[in-house]
């Protein structure tokens, strides 16, 4: 809504408008084009009037007649270019539109260049859009892509870090989610761990949301806010978790379609970036080897079939598509049926003079093909990307690592050893055996005596594994304190399922032949258990003594005791250093 209001010139769009929208062009840096691109197609941007989109710092020619609009971060370089763009006269009129609040001196910078390019009166407005977070879903958000590794869990968590660079990474992290609640139009109710990184982001952010409130004048808070009529009787409330507290997770090899997605394949921003195998006839002797062929696919909210399954264990998405696949094929002679019918194929007099007759049959094939052809997409769309994740299970076991590790994280019983699992040339990359073996060390109560370990290291040395990630987590078990009492991760596992029944048809596009059929049981992370106590105001060892922020009360005394006993309805969930595709996945499964 943000978005399109202010591709709109920051007016709402009228819905019933019959006229041509105005011509503009779209000029953004990197950051911009990452927040535009999972929430508006090319083609959503043309019916909003973009005819170009371009990059801040890309050769542009000068188009005299049209107007620009701006949406980038306020930088230094982005500044001066935007300056250089006035003295050149480059556009009609400028908008400009930054997508985190511009400094005073910044502002001046623009003011000083537009008076020096005589184009004070082209710069028809300047806006702080406070849209510093990206959107993926409905329901999830990032902070960035462009310079994701600046907050990212090692940032936050390197031994060496200066006081300065953890207070640059901190409001970095602050500004996203002031902007996130800025456009939710809503002013939450904090909770955190204490003496983490997460406390941290509560204190500044807690800090920031009381300034602008306190600014009546200023506020964004207050009036015609964007979303002040979706939460304005009840406020959400915002846990902040950290990293620290699980890190078993973000290591744990996963089962659910879009996790595995993210796991395995080249997945940002809602796109995934395949290399298409070029099949396998050997080229000539002496020939150059083919290139592979690079396809993007983007998963979005419109595809149903990502929707429906991006949550399911992955031999139900293989069995799904397959049946889809069998309901389309049934289809297809109506595909070709309606085809004729349009002539499309063979412009025989005899369809021509048919038309006639035809005109109700030829309405509904105008309305019935473009619906079959685009289911036709999305099959093939995941026909491939199942494919290239089902390559992965099988050529690493990744079922088998999946199953392992959640025995290991619910303290089952062992099938075979985690020597022999590391050991086994077959099974995995040097990566996958390391992840396996940080799981094992984080979840086991007492750590393995140092003959164990020994053996355990020389394993992985020869499997080609790098033992540095073992030796942070050997440093970070000594440090925390959470090693008296390890994550408990429930008592359940995945249960083989037998077979599978459908996919090992013969028939079937995938052969799923040997890949276990594991399905999932329900039991809540770490991170879900946290946000249903706070929710649900339950008294828990965990979470306890979490700090409590209410930025709208005044500072009396220190507000840790919860103010109202009143459970949640609305929560935002946000971990410090990275949460991931499976703790998402756990608690949307919670909530339903």
């Amino acid at each position: 809504v943000a978005l399109k209001r202010m591709l709109n010139f920051n007016v709402p769009p009228v819905k019933n408008s019959t006229g041509e929208p105005v011509w503009k062009v779209l000029i953004y840096d990197r950051f911009g084009q990452d927040i535009i691109s999972p929430l508006l197609s090319v083609k959503e941007l043309r019916d909003m009037g973009i005819t170009l989109h371009l990059l801040l710092h890309s050769d542009r020619d000068a188009i005299p007649d049209v107007p620009a609009v701006y949406f980038v971060m306020p930088t230094e370089e982005n500044i001066d270019r935007m300056c250089q763009d006035l003295r050149n006269q480059l556009y009609e009129s400028y908008y400009l539109n930054f997508i985190s609040a511009i400094s005073r001196s910044k502002l001046e910078d623009i003011a000083n260049a537009a008076i020096g390019a005589n184009a004070v009166t082209q710069v028809a407005k300047v806006f702080d859009q406070y849209l510093n977070f990206i959107t993926l879903e409905d329901d999830m958000f990032v902070l960035c892509n462009q310079n994701k590794e600046l907050v990212s869990y090692r940032a936050i968590n390197r031994p060496d870090i200066t006081d300065t660079e953890m207070e640059t990474i901190m409001d970095t992290i602050v500004d996203s989610l002031f902007c996130f609640f800025v456009t939710l139009g809503a002013i939450p109710i904090i909770r955190c761990s204490r003496g983490t990184a997460a406390e941290m982001v509560a204190v500044k952010l807690d800090k920031k949301l009381r300034e602008n409130l306190r600014d009546a004048r200023n506020s964004l808070f207050t009036g015609d806010t964007l979303g002040a009529g979706q939460f304005s009787f009840q406020r959400p409330l915002l846990v902040l978790v950290d990293r620290n507290i699980d890190l078993a997770t973000p290591l744990h090899h996963t089962w659910t379609y879009q996790a595995l997605v993210h796991d395995v394949l080249d997945f940002h921003l809602n796109r995934v970036n395949l290399e298409e195998s070029s099949g396998m006839e050997s080229s000539p002797a002496g020939a150059r080897p083919k290139k592979k062929n690079k396809k993007s696919y983007d998963l979005t909210a419109s595809d149903k079939f990502w929707q429906k399954h991006k949550g399911s264990p992955f031999p139900e998405v293989a069995e799904s598509v397959q049946q889809e696949l069998e309901s389309y094929r049934a289809q297809e002679d109506e595909v070709k049926r309606l085809k004729s019918i349009m002539g499309i194929e063979g412009e025989d007099e005899g369809a021509i003079s048919m038309l006639s007759d035809n005109t109700a049959k030829l309405t509904s094939a105008v309305s019935s093909l473009p619906e079959l052809l685009e289911k036709k997409r999305l099959i093939d769309l995941h026909t491939n990307v199942a494919t290239a994740v089902l390559e992965h299970i099988k050529s690493r076991k990744l079922d088998v690592y999946f199953e392992y590790e959640e025995k290991i994280m619910s303290k089952s019983t062992l099938d075979k050893s985690l020597l022999d699992m590391i050991s086994d040339p077959d099974a995995g990359t040097p990566e996958d055996k390391m992840r396996l073996f940080l799981i094992y060390y984080i979840s086991s109560a007492q750590a393995p005596s140092e003959i164990d370990l020994e053996q355990y290291k020389k394993a992985l040395t020869d499997a080609g594994c790098n033992l540095a990630p073992l030796s942070y987590i050997k440093q970070w078990k000594a440090f925390t304190k959470m090693a008296s009492a390890p994550t408990s991760y429930g008592n359940t596992t995945a249960k083989p399922l037998g077979l599978f029944s459908r996919v090992m048809n013969t028939g079937s596009q995938f052969v799923m032949e040997g890949v276990k059929n594991l399905v999932l049981k329900q039991q809540n992370l770490p991170v879900t258990r946290i946000l249903d106590n706070l929710m649900e105001m339950k008294s828990n060892p965990e979470t306890d003594d979490y700090r409590y922020f209410d930025p709208k009360m005044l500072r009396g005394s220190d507000s840790s005791v919860p103010r109202n006993k009143n459970p949640f309805q609305e929560a935002i969930v946000f971990v410090v250093g990275g949460g991931n595709y499976i703790e998402y996945q756990n608690l949307i499964d919670y909530i339903k």
